[in-house]
């Protein structure tokens, strides 16, 4: 981006060429596109993000229902790691637990719970669908912001990206077409080059 604070020094220098002056608009086209462009594609992509991940929240929270299991027994393995779904670090521990459907039948299926020392009759709430399979809790509101947040993060440099590339694609072009001249300028040059008389 040197380019840009030579814009102001070279407009009126004779050695400046136009391909000079090319490379540097192109410089200051790129950063005005970077600063004003980008952040509004990052806020656009974060706000349809967010949307669409509101969306899914109400989808989750309308279809899957919190019900109150029942610890029988626990199960062998000891404790396992965290549940990605409940996106919290608590250990978890295996049990056979029961459950009442929301048509009223009974489940029983071995379930991850977060009590540290499950014993028979402790009780802890689950999520289920409709028909009383158990599945993952709906989507957190501060989770779906921080996915948000990091879309319209991502689009933004990914905006800034494209028009760096663009940039330096432009100034590729500058550069070979420079090089082209300068090669017929020696051309031009050549056949007389060290020759007396020919006034080099």
């Amino acid at each position: 981006m040197r380019a840009i604070s030579g814009l102001w020094r070279w407009r009126h220098n004779p050695l400046c060429r136009a391909s000079d002056l090319v490379e540097c608009w192109a410089a200051l086209v790129a950063l005005s596109m970077m600063l004003v462009v980008a952040p509004v594609i990052g806020v656009l992509a974060g706000s349809a993000a967010q949307d669409t991940l509101d969306r899914s929240i109400r989808e989750q929270r309308d279809s899957r229902l919190e019900v109150t299991a029942t610890v029988v027994r626990r199960l062998g393995g000891g404790v396992v790691g965290a549940d990605p779904e409940a996106g919290s670090a608590d250990a978890r521990s295996r049990v056979l637990a029961l459950w009442t459907a929301p048509d009223g039948d009974e489940r029983r299926e071995p379930v991850l719970t977060a009590l540290s020392a499950p014993r028979p009759g402790d009780t802890f709430t689950i999520w289920t669908d409709r028909a009383g399979q158990k599945v993952a809790r709906p989507l957190d509101p501060a989770t779906a912001a921080t996915h948000a947040a990091l879309a319209g993060f991502g689009a933004a440099l990914v905006t800034a990206g494209l028009v760096e590339v663009a940039r330096r694609l432009v100034l590729w072009r500058l550069v070979r077409h420079r090089y082209a001249r300068w090669d017929q300028a020696w051309d031009r040059a050549g056949p007389d080059w060290g020759r007396t008389g020919t006034g080099s």
